[in-house]
């Protein structure tokens, strides 16, 4: 059996450092932080992990995105600071998001003005789709 990744640093350099509760201990060669086997638990899909790291990006708000995809505002949270993501500063366009089903999108699309005057992007949510778009904010 491949000892596991550090949680802490993700290092590979990882031994064994005796029995704890039944538990196998970990000791990180890189970091020296102890830790248990990993929890077998509730995984959530990277998938959802990138969907939510996008739509932070894209200026939705923690809150959102949990009533989006159903993921909790905590763990959208945390992924923001895990991989350290940054949201560009000074940007002058504000996101807006509708969520539409198949036939809405097509409907949506098929009104030329609406392709005016604003950037947008499209992403599935299940069996809906997401689609942003951002407009110049008025000073």
């Amino acid at each position: 059996m491949k000892n596991p990744n550090c949680p802490k640093c993700d290092s590979s350099l990882v031994t064994k450092s005796g029995v704890i509760k039944d538990k196998q201990r970990f000791k990180c060669k890189t970091c020296n932080y102890n830790f248990t086997v990993e929890k077998l638990g509730k995984g959530i899909s990277q998938y959802y992990v990138i969907k939510a790291l996008q739509l932070y990006i894209e200026g939705v708000t923690y809150r959102e995105i949990e009533r989006l995809l159903g993921v909790s505002h905590v763990s959208v949270m945390n992924w923001v600071k895990k991989y350290q993501i940054k949201v560009p500063k000074g940007n002058e366009y504000h996101p807006t998001y509708k969520i539409l089903n198949h036939k809405e999108l097509a409907e949506f699309y098929a009104n030329r003005d609406n392709l005016k005057g604003a950037g947008m992007i499209v992403t599935e949510l299940g069996d809906k789709f997401m689609l942003i778009k951002w407009e110049r904010l008025k000073h």
